[in-house]
């Protein structure tokens, strides 16, 4: 939102009638001292600094970069979240683990009831192989009356629960994260998919039809479609999705998954 200065002009004239004086001097107020930014201050904002420039790196894909640039950012302000946040990012990217997981938890050692850093955390586990130990964090999230994004941590959840065969559960993460939010096409896709592995045909195609209204194609998303119109027996619509699939994905595997089945 822009804010527009308003400058305001005080003059201040005094007049005295019948009254032979000098002109009357007003002593004008001082200037009110604004405080000096505290060491702490400057610290974060140093570090707030570094930490965009890092997340600026990533965008242009120079993780090595990022890495300085957050390496700073810490330097400026060890206890500055964001800091901690990007450089596990950046860790991971590199796949060094080890130091990703140690910055995802540094993050959460310092707030530790923040929704996003818990959520973090939770996902990071979750593709590192302790999933189990993902839960935990997952449910501290979704405990953060004030997490903007709880559908995120639902959704990450729900994949969690699908790589431990619990598909009920993860049915359920799925549906909760789209009654939070409709428009989370991941979340839509992968329910689409558990109800496809549950037989219900007819309702993962209404779901994948909502993803696919979100305009989000993946070569996943395609063969899912070209995989439920074909249960459902709709050649037509298989035919379609088989058709974007080679189009928009041509060197994809799911491509040559269709072309294999396709030959004779």
């Amino acid at each position: 939102m822009r804010r527009d200065r308003i400058l305001l002009g005080i003059s201040v004239a005094v007049l005295i009638a019948g009254c032979t004086k000098t002109d009357m001097v007003v002593p004008q107020a001082p200037t009110p001292k604004l405080p000096e930014e505290t060491r702490a201050q400057k610290a974060q904002s140093a570090a707030d600094v570094h930490t965009r420039l890092a997340q600026h790196y990533i965008e242009i894909n120079d993780l090595q970069g990022a890495l300085e640039k957050v390496k700073l950012a810490e330097k400026d302000d060890p206890s500055f979240v964001p800091a901690q946040t990007v450089m596990a990012y950046v860790y991971e990217r590199i796949n060094d683990m080890p130091n990703a997981e140690i910055h995802y938890r540094r993050a959460v050692e310092l707030t530790p009831g923040k929704g996003d850093v818990n959520n973090n955390l939770g996902a990071f586990l979750c593709r590192d192989g302790k999933v189990q130990e993902s839960f935990a964090y997952f449910a501290k999230a979704l405990a953060d009356p004030f997490y903007a994004t709880p559908d995120v941590a639902l959704d990450n959840q729900g994949v969690c629960q699908m790589k431990v065969s619990d598909r009920v559960g993860a049915e359920a993460s799925f549906r909760n994260a789209v009654e939070r939010n409709p428009n989370n096409a991941s979340a839509l896709l992968e329910l689409a998919n558990v109800l496809y592995l549950k037989n219900d045909y007819f309702h993962a195609s209404a779901y994948l039809q909502r993803f696919d209204a979100l305009g989000q194609p993946s070569p996943d998303s395609l063969k899912l479609g070209y995989d439920i119109e074909n249960r459902l027996g709709d050649k037509d619509a298989a035919q379609t999705y088989s058709k974007r699939l080679m189009s928009q994905f041509p060197d994809s595997e799911q491509a040559q998954a269709i072309n294999q089945t396709a030959r004779p």
